[in-house]
């Protein structure tokens, strides 16, 4: 399976500096006070701890040396404060090297001691702490609830950095049980916050937590994007540990991407890194990672070695997912080496870890994992409903990987119990999900799988009127003694079927030719509407006047506008697609030559920052057609402003444009007489999008709505518009 593993990176606690020159100038101002401050009291042991903390994500040699005589100072003058202050980075220190239980101890006690005076924010601080505890553990219930304690408590204390760390770790908790729109809620919490406070370590977790989400739902470019603004900051300041995580869902991009020797590279950086800071959690995640690319080399022998390094480790840290995924990945191998019986063994290990943990995506991969091994065995029917459940679950997650692999399992599975017409289908989806959709072997697949389907029918069609025929003719021959009028009549009976037949072919040839000829139609209907004569005069009545009027520069401005639209139009009207970016290029210059003149008339284009204009591609000149309705027929006698709003957004797989008008709405517009252009854009650019649908295999349609029934003034068209997605 081509799938990939996803990291939520928690967030290591707090409260680090910025940057690696502002925390190297911190911990030397620090000694400088401390050099100056030789009295042995509560000040020295706060100046003590705090270099302790500034230096453990550099100089664990200084941490513990500091930490050690702040311990000693505290416990010779009794302070509390100070006392839990110490236990809780010790914590931190062990959870750092994945000794969780031995982590939890020293929590459990700094608790009591913040608790005995009451201080509410290291209490928050220690919730935190096992919050952070649990989540590595899987035990994401317990680290739920841990940190809504803190959240509370930060709230009211008016905190926003600690905030930021708190709603960033809600949401990994989130998006490790799946419940992706409550995890995208906190972050893009998070990150509002990050920005109002200048936080850039804070927006940063947010970057590389985003990027995973990303990572999950397939969309690539945006997960990089995402990892490379975390990975610049987290190379500013010198976070190791940050450093390490983000270099390995780099690392699971690339794998995903099929470009495994970059995959590679950056996982070896990543097991490097965790190797130098002890971070066994990560050095169990970066031996799977590796063996998940000798695997897809099919190096077996030297994949499964990885692997089982990754499983040891994670069970010494008591780590259930990376456990869960270390089995599915052996039962991967060994299902590659034909050897399902132990393949089943170790996807059955992993599927009950992850219904333990609720790991909803490692589930989903496990079921269709014992699914394969039933199908490479041939049971059929044992295999459909674990390969029926992961696929539902895909769905639930939007998890691309799994669904195209589900898809080619029931493909596979229904062809070969010879169900043609769900084979179709299930292959039809597969190819929705491949990245290579139009590549030559899929194509060659599609026919196939067309031939056999579509015909199949006909041909047993065929067969029985060939046998009924057959039958006749004997009959005929039978009783050929008997008449010459029957002889006769089964000459005629013969001819006449055969003309049935024939004119049967001829009819539905015709009728193929026939929707040629309408798509052709409907083509040139689109090309006239797209510019129509009244404008073209309108603006050539503009310049006139422009240039009687002598306005020179204004005239000019005007005709290069005018012309740089017409060229657009006539390049665009050449290719049956072009890009978005090119397409709304040409919609700004028509809305700009139609309002230059009219000051009281304003129009806005926004596209959503998801959208790449430059990958994607749509038939041409779809919106200009209402915008140019808008223009026409939406302001008759308004004295206010005008306004058209042209916006796009991309949805569940849709790309979807709305162009709203405050003008007298189309139920007005209606009562109207002459107003058959508009009737006829939209009927035309209806017909149009049926054609692309099918074309593009998307969902395509136009709608167009009075917005009184939303209480507001105007007209809204709603276009979804099929489109290619480029590769970046």
């Amino acid at each position: 399976m081509n799938s990939i593993k996803y990291i939520f990176i928690t967030v290591v606690f707090f409260l680090f500096s910025k940057d690696i020159e502002a925390q190297n100038k911190k911990i030397d101002s620090l000694k400088i006070e401390l050099e100056k401050h030789k009295t042995n009291d509560t000040i020295r042991v706060n100046l003590l701890y705090d270099i302790a903390f500034s230096s453990f994500q550099k100089d664990m040699n200084s941490t513990e040396l500091y930490l050690e005589k702040a311990e000693e100072l505290s416990n010779m003058l009794n302070y509390t404060k100070g006392k839990a202050k110490v236990l809780y980075l010790k914590g931190i220190l062990e959870n750092i090297k994945s000794n969780y239980a031995k982590s939890l101890i020293f929590f459990n006690r700094s608790l009591k001691h913040y608790e005995s005076i009451k201080d509410q924010k290291g209490i928050a601080n220690i919730y935190t702490a096992f919050g952070i505890t649990h989540f590595d553990q899987s035990q994401y219930n317990e680290s739920l609830k841990a940190y809504k304690k803190a959240l509370e408590t930060y709230e009211g204390l008016g905190y926003k950095r600690e905030l930021i760390t708190i709603l960033i770790n809600i949401a990994n908790v989130y998006s490790e049980t799946g419940e992706y729109n409550k995890a995208i809620s906190n972050y893009k919490r998070a990150l509002k916050l990050s920005k109002a406070i200048n936080d850039e370590d804070g927006a940063a977790y947010v970057h590389l937590n985003l990027g995973v989400v990303y990572t999950v739902q397939g969309n690539y470019p945006l997960a990089i994007d995402h990892y490379n603004k975390a990975l610049d900051y987290y190379q500013k300041v010198d976070n190791t540990l940050s450093i390490t995580n983000t270099l390995n869902n780099l690392g699971n991009v690339y794998n995903s991407l099929k470009k495994y020797n970059k995959a590679l590279e950056y996982y070896k950086q990543s097991l490097s890194f965790s190797l130098k800071i002890e971070n066994k959690n990560q050095i169990a995640i970066n031996n799977s990672s590796i063996g998940d690319i000798y695997l897809r080399k099919k190096e077996y022998l030297t994949s499964l070695q990885y692997y089982r390094m990754s499983l040891e480790t994670s069970q010494e840290i008591n780590n259930l997912k990376q456990t869960s995924i270390c089995f599915h990945r052996i039962g991967r191998v060994n299902l590659s080496l034909n050897k399902p019986l132990i393949a089943r063994e170790n996807f059955v290990k992993a599927k009950n870890i992850s219904e333990k943990t609720n790991n909803q995506y490692i589930l989903s991969e496990c079921l269709l994992g014992i699914g394969e091994t039933y199908s490479f065995e041939k049971q059929y029917q044992k295999a459909l409903p674990f390969i029926e459940k992961g696929k539902e679950i895909a769905e639930e997650l939007e998890l691309l990987e799994a669904q195209k692999k589900a898809s080619e399992l029931l493909f596979k599975i229904y062809k070969n119990t010879r169900q043609y017409k769900k084979a179709f289908e299930n292959h039809q989806q597969y190819k929705i999900f491949n990245d290579s959709i139009f590549n030559k072997e899929n194509i060659e697949k599609i026919v196939q799988l067309e031939y056999e389907y579509k015909y199949k029918n006909e041909l047993e069609s065929a067969e029985k009127r060939e046998l009924t025929l057959t039958k006749t003719v004997k009959t005929t021959s039978q009783n050929l003694a008997k008449s010459q009028r029957d002889l006769l009549l089964g000459v005629i009976a013969f001819l006449i079927t055969t003309l049935l037949l024939a004119a049967i072919i001829f009819f539905l040839k015709l009728r193929n030719e026939k929707s040629k000829t309408q798509n052709i139609v409907i083509e040139q209907k689109l090309l006239r509407s797209q510019m129509t004569p009244h404008f073209i005069f309108n603006s050539l009545s503009v310049l006139q006047g422009m240039i009687l009027n002598k306005e020179e520069k204004k005239s000019v401005s005007y005709l290069s506008k005018f012309s740089k639209l017409l060229r657009i139009i006539l390049e665009n009207s050449r290719d049956k697609t072009v890009l978005l970016s090119q397409e709304l290029k040409a919609v700004r210059n028509y809305l700009a030559l139609q309002t230059l003149e009219s000051k009281s008339c304003k129009y806005t284009v926004t596209v959503e920052d998801i959208i790449d204009e430059a990958l994607f591609k749509i038939s041409p000149m779809l919106i200009q057609p209402f915008a140019e309705n808008a223009i026409e027929h939406a302001f008759t006698d308004q004295q206010e402003e005008k306004i058209i709003d042209i916006h796009l957004s991309y949805l569940n797989n849709d790309l979807i444009c709305k162009i709203s008008d405050n003008g007298i709405g189309i139920d007005a517009v209606k009562k109207n007489k002459n107003q058959d252009k508009k009737s006829l854009s939209t009927t035309i650019t209806s017909e149009r999008l049926e054609m692309l649908s099918k074309d593009f295999k998307m969902r395509g349609s136009v709608m167009v709505e009075d917005r009184k029934k939303y209480n507001e003034k105007g007209t809204v068209v709603t276009l979804i518009i099929p489109y290619i997605l480029q590769k970046p």
